[in-house]
């Protein structure tokens, strides 16, 4: 995250039809997540499946690995914090590392919560088949409907003073 304040913003600012393409991108990937959601014989996120036992450790590090080299955070980092950033407020930079750590805070907190209750969902889930199927097609949907909004939005990359 605090990479991407010190330059490729810049870029996306400076070249829009470098930010458009990174936007179409992000929006045909929510795209391609959302047929595999609702396509003939898609499989639910939440489905109960066996996975081998691991230390705690080892599951630290993978998360910790998994969350350094993930592009989709860059993309998000680079495509859609700078949308909220106001060069008139003051400094870019600090604006875009505040925003970037709360994102930071909050999204530990959210997935934290998510790895807490993730056990009882998918037991719940497991025990009633009907709501796999229901919990997919609105996950298919909201994520094409993200897509749609990602393609047709017009807003522009902010340009720094």
């Amino acid at each position: 995250m605090y990479l991407t304040c010190l330059g490729p913003t810049a870029v996306f600012a400076y070249v829009p039809a470098a930010y458009r393409a990174l936007k179409l991108a992000g929006a045909a990937y929510l795209l391609w997540l959302a047929w595999n959601a609702v396509r003939p014989g898609g499989a639910s996120a939440f489905e109960p499946r066996g996975l081998p036992v691991e230390r705690p450790g080892r599951l630290f590090s993978m998360g910790l690995l998994t969350c350094l080299l993930n592009p989709e955070i860059a993309i998000l980092y680079l495509s859609l914090l700078p949308q909220f950033v106001d060069p008139s407020m003051g400094h870019v930079l600090l604006q875009s590392l505040a925003l970037g750590s709360v994102q930071i805070a909050v999204g530990t907190l959210v997935n934290g919560l998510i790895v807490i209750s993730a056990g009882a969902l998918a037991a719940f889930l497991a025990r009633r088949p009907v709501w796999l199927r229901v919990q997919r097609h609105v996950t298919g949907t909201v994520l094409g409907a993200f897509a749609v909004s990602m393609a047709t939005d017009r807003s522009k990359a902010v340009v720094s003073a």
